[in-house]
C-alpha cells in the first residue's frame, strides 16, 4: 500500500509539473529595455507574439524632432517614427517559457536578427542572434509593473 501511495505521489508531482510554466499569454505586456531607455509593448499578432516601441526616454533629436528610423537599409523606411515602431515578430510560444522563431529589429543599427525569448519571472531574456542561438548576445528586459 505505501508503494501505491508513493507511486501516486510521484505523479501528481509529476503531472502538476506544467501548472509553473508560463501560459502562452505571460509575455504579453510592457517591458522596459535593457538600460531603460525605452519600453516595448509585447502583444499577440494572430497565433504568433509580436512587439513594438511604444515609449523612448528621448523620443526627440537634439533640434527637436521626432527620432526616426535612420539606419534601415531601405531608403523607404527611413523616415519611419521610431515610437510605434515594430521591432519583434514571429514569436511562436515553445512551452518551458520559451518563445522561439521570432525576429527582433535593431534600429541603432538597422539589422534583424533571429531571436528567442525566455521568461524568468518578472525578466524577459531577449536572445539576438545570426544563424545558430549559441552565437548571439543576451539582454535582459523587466516587465513594467
Amino acid at each position: 500500500m505505501r508503494k501505491i501511495l508513493l507511486i501516486f505521489a510521484v505523479l501528481i508531482v509529476f503531472a502538476s509539473a506544467d501548472v509553473f510554466a508560463a501560459s502562452p499569454d505571460s509575455i504579453a505586456g510592457d517591458w522596459y529595455t535593457a538600460g531603460g531607455n525605452s519600453i516595448v509593448q509585447v502583444y499577440k499578432c494572430g497565433d504568433l507574439f509580436c512587439g513594438k516601441i511604444t515609449w523612448l526616454k528621448n523620443p526627440k533629436t537634439e533640434d527637436g524632432k521626432d527620432k526616426v528610423d535612420s539606419k534601415n537599409p531601405d531608403e523607404t523606411k527611413k523616415n519611419r517614427k521610431l515610437l510605434g515602431l515594430d521591432i519583434l515578430s514571429g514569436f511562436k510560444y515553445d512551452g518551458g517559457n520559451i518563445w522561439e522563431d521570432g525576429k527582433i529589429y535593431d534600429p541603432k543599427n538597422g539589422k534583424t536578427y533571429s531571436c528567442k525569448m525566455t521568461l524568468e519571472g518578472n525578466e524577459l531574456k531577449v536572445r539576438g542572434y545570426i544563424g545558430f542561438s549559441l552565437l548571439g548576445r543576451t539582454t535582459v528586459w523587466t516587465r513594467k509593473i
